[in-house]
């Protein structure tokens, strides 16, 4: 079984923030799939989605951002999952909104989530997916209090009208990992969307 998580922070207010577009991704997978999350056995709501090359089980944690580790370890232990069964989909300030960047593993890049899960499951060999959000409404400096005051904001209109299209390309991009590996899922989806970039 793979398993893709997604990362944000409960509750209405945080629902159309930048911070939250890891839960917007599992949130197109599981319409995709035709299916329901529902409460599970952690602090986390999840749905299976049957596939002949093994399930997929999508998870969103329901802790805040900076303890979604708590949700993960909880998964791969009701589960038996291992590191090399996750992706970790989570926001990117300094990625251009509308870029993929999938990764085999490395640092958590001074995300709470991502870290919070590297503690607690005790590895930095985790397969991420980082969806950039910085628009240009994006403040000049980016210091710590800016970028952290700056992933809580909603998305610009002309931002949320392309939304639907970069959701759609990070959940197929979720599917190529599961299904080929994170070299092919590279390969299709580290790129910027919205411009003729491609990312390195």
């Amino acid at each position: 079984m793979k398993c893709i998580i997604g990362l944000g922070n409960p509750g209405f207010d945080y629902a159309s923030t930048r911070h939250n577009i890891g839960f917007r991704v599992i949130e197109t997978l599981a319409a995709g799939a035709k299916i329901g999350l529902r409460e599970g056995s952690g602090e986390y709501f999840s749905a299976v989605v049957p596939s002949d090359r093994g399930d997929i089980l999508l998870a969103l944690p329901t802790t805040y951002m900076n303890n979604s580790g708590v949700a993960v370890r909880e998964l791969c232990e009701t589960y038996g999952l291992s590191p090399g069964d996750l992706l970790v989909v989570f926001d990117d300030f300094q990625l251009p909104f509308g870029t993929l960047r999938i990764r085999p593993k490395g640092s958590d890049g001074g995300h709470n989530g991502l870290g919070s899960i590297m503690y607690h499951i005790e590895t930095d060999i985790l397969a991420r997916l980082r969806v950039g959000v910085a628009g240009a409404t994006i403040p000049e400096e980016h210091t710590h209090e800016s970028m952290a005051a700056y992933v809580l904001t909603e998305f610009e209109p002309e931002e949320e009208r392309q939304l639907p299209v970069l959701l759609q390309k990070a959940a197929d991009a979720c599917l190529c990992w599961a299904r080929d590996g994170v070299p092919a899922a590279m390969n299709a989806f580290n790129k910027n969307f919205f411009s003729d970039s491609v990312e390195s």
